[in-house]
């Protein structure tokens, strides 16, 4: 039986990733580094943006998805003046229009974007249409009709105005919010065209600007060999958000082998922040994470498992 290529590593490593490259060449530049088994990543970045990459290694690219699902902070340059067909400054123009936004204009459209909106993604996007991604079809000169999708914006704010072809906003969303739809939309609801120009995530979930590492610190050394796992985080720190429910030793084993546990049992030490009916906690036996459970119709049932 042919060996898997790689090491066994587990943890969490987050980029701040440089522009110009893929989310895809991130990961597979850093699997190279560490001579990693296995590896994927939290969340995609655009080419032209930078900022947090979160990458997960073995066991932690179980709790992918809910990095994914967690606040994200951006910010975006958001140049006025011309409409691009990505949407942002790699694209082509498409409109160009002379009217410029006061910073009143934009602070009084910014509400009509807050909370849970409608959103059209941009037609350069990863989406399937028909089995079909979107940007393929828009390169082949077939642009997609895409329809609005729902989007939760927590936070939208104009912070600062370079000058009047410029406005650069900050914001705080949930899973799958465009930024490149965000200032689309708001340079149109000011009477405008616009693009993203820059784009920098700042926060994925717990992961902040402190916990990233320049992609380049990542370099082979001179004798080439494998970047050191002492570099990564621990794969519960992606579940740092999620509520802890304390179990006792038998409990966890239990949960570990596929049992459920009857919530009576639990009684007292199911946390507040939790949802009885459907949510999520991050099962503890001790100190030690053995995963994520799911309180469901009276019973504590394994989810994911580390």
């Amino acid at each position: 039986m042919r060996r898997k290529r790689g090491r066994q590593i587990d943890g969490w490593l987050v980029i701040d990733k440089p522009a110009g490259m893929t989310s895809t060449d991130v990961v597979n530049r850093v699997k190279r580094a560490f001579d990693a088994a296995k590896a994927g990543h939290g969340g995609t970045l655009d080419p032209l943006a930078t900022g947090l990459l979160p990458i997960a290694f073995g066991a932690a690219t179980k709790t992918v998805p809910y990095i994914m699902d967690g606040t994200k902070r951006y910010q975006f340059t958001l140049r006025l003046g011309e409409a691009r067909d990505t949407d942002d400054a790699d694209g082509a123009v498409t409109e160009i229009s002379a009217v410029r936004p006061t910073d009143e204009d934009f602070r009084r459209a910014l509400p009509a974007f807050q909370g849970d909106i409608m959103q059209v993604p941009p037609v350069y996007s990863a989406i399937k249409v028909a089995g079909e991604r979107a940007y393929d079809m828009a390169r082949d000169g077939r642009p997609p009709d895409l329809p609005p999708r729902p989007a939760r914006i927590d936070r939208f704010e104009l912070v600062a105005r370079p000058d009047e072809d410029t406005a650069i906003f900050e914001v705080e969303s949930g899973k799958g919010v465009y930024m490149r739809s965000l200032a689309r939309d708001i340079a149109r609801a000011c009477g405008t065209v616009g693009h993203v120009a820059a784009l920098r995530r700042l926060r994925v979930g717990p992961f902040a600007e402190e916990d990233a590492i320049p992609l380049d610190k990542l370099m082979p050394n001179d004798d080439n060999a494998p970047a050191s796992p002492d570099l990564l985080l621990p794969v519960a720190t992606a579940l740092a958000d999620i509520p802890a429910l304390a179990l006792t030793h038998e409990e966890a084993e239990s949960l570990s082998h596929g049992q459920a546990i009857s919530l009576l049992g639990l009684m007292g030490r199911i946390p507040d922040a939790a949802d009885p009916d459907q949510g999520i906690v991050r099962g503890m036996d001790g100190g030690r994470v053995i995963g994520l459970c799911r309180l469901e119709d009276g019973w504590l049932r394994p989810d994911r498992m580390l």
